[in-house]
């Protein structure tokens, strides 16, 4: 089974703490890759005034994950899950093979 860390967030913008949290757990935790899950949009801020728009925080976010077991993606939209909960459900339910570690940082 291949166990994959999943750090969901805004990326707003991507940096070297989100880089450092992430490669810090692939090597604790012996995770096969990090997904970094960016979200179109936090439920708790005020989207027209805190955050950058998607696209542009989708690309800072696979700058900071090259040439690392990272991968960011944007299936948040794809999936159109607003909650984490959610997300969670879906993902298990597209990838049975695939065994989730959830991520978190401050």
């Amino acid at each position: 089974m291949t166990h994959v860390g999943i750090l969901g967030g805004s990326f707003n913008p991507a940096h070297r703490g989100h880089r450092g949290i992430t490669l810090s757990a692939i090597d604790a935790l012996a995770l096969d890759e990090a997904w970094w899950l960016v979200s179109p949009g936090n439920p708790l801020k005020d989207a027209a005034n805190d955050m950058a728009p998607l696209p542009a925080r989708f690309a800072s976010a696979r700058r900071m994950a090259r040439r690392a077991p990272i991968r960011a993606t944007d299936i948040e939209a794809r999936l159109h899950t607003r909650y984490t909960l959610d997300t969670i459900r879906k993902l298990k339910r597209r990838y049975p093979k695939i065994r989730f570690i959830w991520l978190m940082g401050a």
